[in-house]
């Protein structure tokens, strides 16, 4: 199991077009995560409704086990006590990410958000901070926050 561990937080994606090495897809997955777990503690609260839906969706979106899911959370929590902001996350994300991957990750921003059914002052403050530093548009953070609330 441990080795199982390993190998999952070892794998190195390649290299890019300039022949440097590729940011590991492990650490775009941190980042990711990263963004998870900050809007479901941003309230001071990461409830287990919470903690619960973010699992789910790594598991899904990665095909990670629930240890693999708890780990990378455990990294991303690390990572985010760490920094101090989310631009280095969004940076990442930025440059492995189209733009339609980016939205994908803001609907599952929302989904995060509306687990309780509504969003406080911090949820929204942090969603519209997330959408400048993922470079895009207000109508995109609306329209992805319109399909999760519709179930589209």
């Amino acid at each position: 199991m441990l080795d199982s561990l390993k190998r999952f937080f070892n794998k190195v994606s390649g290299e890019d077009s300039q022949g440097l090495p590729a940011p590991r897809e492990h650490d775009i997955r941190v980042a990711t995560c990263a963004l998870l777990v900050e809007i479901a503690r941003i309230d001071e609260t990461f409830t287990k409704e919470e903690l619960e839906t973010v699992l789910s969706i790594l598991k899904d979106k990665y095909n990670l086990s629930n240890e693999h899911a708890d780990a990378l959370i455990a990294e991303a929590e690390a990572e985010l006590n760490k920094s101090l902001d989310l631009w280095q996350f969004a940076k990442l994300i930025n440059e492995n990410y189209s733009n339609e991957e980016k939205i994908e990750i803001v609907e599952t921003l929302w989904r995060i958000v509306y687990v309780d059914g509504k969003m406080d002052q911090y949820e929204h403050y942090l969603m519209n901070k997330l959408k400048n530093l993922l470079r895009l548009s207000q109508k995109q953070l609306i329209d992805a926050k319109l399909k999760v609330l519709h179930g589209d």
